[in-house]
């Protein structure tokens, strides 16, 4: 048996948490590999909301394992509300969530240092979400950070070195720490939450879980277009959103990897600073923000919103080594007239259908090409049979695009507007 990987292949917010949700009952693990609190997935079902930061969104489907595996980067005190929120839910987690020992702790002084250093960045800020993920992964790197096997051995004397060097640094840009004891009451009862979970060495428990022939998904954050390697650097988030991740955030060989599932919008979004080459400014754009409820399930930010760039999807699909693709919100074009798909971009008069080095939206002009809209409801679809002939079209452009079979079609949030393609 192999482990299975899914992850987003734009921006990030494509929808992850719900088809993670939708596919679980086929796996026994669901294993996050990477990224922080900084990474919300939204999942509706039986009429509720609900919003999950770090633990994997396996852990509404039975008694499946879920793991948050040590590329992961944890902040106590968010994780303590995240897990109450869910307990007065009726979800009791303490025996289907464990946490590799190695997965890295977010300080509260790291959560200042994000702060301090985006603000010290003046125009060129990156649309950080101030979680302390960088100055954590930049710990982590730097061989400074802190781990929840810490937690373990000697965690007093370790955090309070860690503690120590970050505010030389904050006290060397001038920032004020006056906020720093309030943060830390918080995050030393997130502790005392964490004590009560079981911490496993989670390299050995997935690679014997594989070796049982044990269904295993590993979930990623964030999107693809956000890796810290080949996404729209410098703004992107600080880990390995690509497939290539859940090795080193999970501790598995590549031959171990099975599937890999790629989820994109019908459509494309993005949060915070950074090049978007189809973002649109227009009534449409504000329309596929209204009608796709566009805003961080996290900060609330409002997304900016485009076209679907085919482009950077092909160029997503490629280093993930997707094998099956999963479109999320069709319905919200569900009323537009004309639709459009970016299938190459112009830069100083020459057209390239690959993702260049360097991304300005100043430089870049997309070429689009126009479809049909189908300008049908189809929230309340539960069959392919059922979809109209043009987003059939849509449907099939896509794929010889791409050159990947799109398997899962999501028409709304709920689990039951999910349908799988034959």
């Amino acid at each position: 048996m192999k482990l299975d990987v899914l992850l987003g292949l734009q921006w990030g917010d494509e929808g992850k948490g719900k088809i993670v949700d939708v596919l679980t009952p086929e796996y026994e693990i669901i294993a996050r590999f990477q990224g922080g609190p900084n990474a919300g997935h939204t999942l509706e079902f039986e009429g509720k909301k609900y919003i999950l930061r770090s633990v994997p969104s396996g852990i509404f489907q039975g008694n499946k394992i879920n793991i948050i595996g040590n590329g992961v980067v944890l902040d106590p005190a968010l994780f303590k509300g995240e897990i109450e929120s869910l307990e007065a839910s009726g979800h009791d987690l303490r025996k289907r969530l464990l946490i590799s020992k190695k997965a890295h702790l977010i300080l509260p002084t790291h959560r200042l240092l994000d702060a301090c250093y985006e603000a010290a960045k003046g125009d060129s800020k990156i649309g950080t979400t101030g979680k302390g993920i960088g100055p954590t992964y930049t710990d982590k790197i730097s061989r400074n950070g802190l781990r929840i096997g810490d937690i373990l051995y000697n965690f007093d004397e370790k955090y309070t070195q860690a503690k120590n060097k970050h505010l030389k640094i904050l006290e060397q840009h001038g920032y004020d720490t006056g906020k720093l004891a309030e943060i830390e009451k918080e995050w030393f009862a997130g502790i005392d939450k964490l004590k009560t979970f079981t911490f496993i060495d989670s390299e050995h428990y997935i690679n014997n879980a594989i070796k049982q022939d044990k269904k295993i998904l590993a979930e990623g954050a964030q999107g693809t277009m956000l890796d810290i390697d080949f996404g729209s650097y410098p703004f992107v988030t600080s880990s390995n959103t690509i497939s290539a991740g859940a090795c080193t955030g999970l501790g598995i060989a590549p031959q171990q990897v099975g599937e890999v599932y790629g989820i994109f919008k019908a459509y494309c979004t993005r949060v915070g600073s950074g090049p978007f080459p189809t973002e649109l400014f227009d009534e449409t754009g504000d329309n596929l923000r209204k009608y796709g409820f566009e805003f961080g399930s996290v900060t609330g930010r409002p997304r900016r919103c485009g076209w679907i760039d085919l482009v950077a999807l092909r160029y997503a699909i490629m280093v993930d080594g997707v094998t099956r693709l999963i479109m999320m919100k069709s319905d919200v074009l569900d009323t537009f007239d004309t639709i459009k798909a970016c299938t190459a971009y112009e830069i100083n008069g020459e057209k390239t259908t690959e993702f260049p080095f360097e991304i300005d939206d100043n430089n870049i002009k997309p070429v689009y090409v126009e479809m049909k809209g189908w300008q049908t409801d189809m929230t309340k679809m539960r069959s392919e049979s059922e979809f109209p002939a043009e987003f059939n079209a849509y449907v099939s452009f896509l794929e010889k695009e791409l050159e990947v079979p799109i398997s899962i079609v999501s028409i709304g949030p709920d689990r039951e507007q999910t349908i799988i393609r034959k």
